[in-house]
């Protein structure tokens, strides 16, 4: 679990330019927000992917490096309250692996639960690419390298 505070929320407002009041304005979003109080910024969840997949998998060795390479779908279906102390954690399932001159693509499903919340606050589709630590692109063409790096990408349980 990790907690999404104020402070954080805060700094990706800054960071983002997105200075919009149901993140940042406490007094007007406890009068006039539906949800009676702040909420964190949607980039904040997602800011925490990263965080949350290095929880959820483990990398082997033979990975010199992996790359973020992007995100096929993300949806936002509720929100996490800031001032509630809210508390957040993911669900992360490997969907796929795909072969490319460059290494492997992982595409990993992952929903982000509110802690007492019936509904996920984050749902993405996320796509990382994982390259050889022995030569890139050239190391993958090796079925048997190939084999073993996918071997490599175990879920841990929950």
């Amino acid at each position: 679990m990790v907690g999404c505070h104020s402070g954080a929320n805060s700094a990706v407002c800054k960071i983002t330019e997105d200075r919009q009041w149901i993140h940042v304005d406490s007094e007007r979003a406890q009068r006039d927000s539906p949800y009676g109080t702040t909420i964190a910024h949607g980039f904040l969840t997602l800011a925490l992917l990263s965080h949350f997949l290095r929880q959820a998998i483990q990398i082997g060795s033979g990975v010199w490096m992996s790359v973020n390479y992007g995100l096929n779908r993300v949806r936002f279906p509720s929100p996490v309250l800031v001032l509630a102390g809210s508390r957040i954690r993911a669900h992360v399932t490997l969907q796929a692996l795909k072969d490319v001159a460059a290494g492997v693509d992982a595409t990993f499903s992952v929903v982000i639960d509110v802690e007492n919340s019936e509904k996920p606050c984050c749902v993405a589709e996320w796509v990382i690419r994982y390259c050889s630590s022995s030569g890139g692109a050239d190391h993958f063409r090796s079925k048997r390298t190939l084999v073993d790096a996918r071997a490599n990408l175990t879920a841990l349980p929950e």
